[in-house]
């Protein structure tokens, strides 16, 4: 799976937490969850629970902490995937 396609996916993930739909459509990997989208803390956890439910792969806490942007979280998916 290449990285358009994890994007793709992980915004499929994020949508419903966004507050900033602009935000959304303007999604890069430099994109922060919390600053950029407006995504409480409490929702983020939520986001890595439908990551791990749609990619299938489990993250540690150690990891969760670093997901604050859509790089991140790419580095995060790849890392478990491969």
């Amino acid at each position: 799976m290449n990285n358009d396609e994890t994007i793709a996916k992980l915004k499929e993930i994020i949508r419903p937490y966004v507050k900033e739909q602009s935000a959304l459509d303007n999604l890069t990997v430099d994109t922060d969850f919390i600053t950029d989208l407006k995504i409480n803390s409490a929702n983020l956890v939520d986001i890595v629970l439908d990551i791990e439910e749609k990619f299938n792969i489990e993250i540690d806490n150690q990891s969760m902490e670093k997901m604050l942007n859509v790089k991140a979280a790419l580095d995060i998916i790849n890392d478990k995937l491969a």
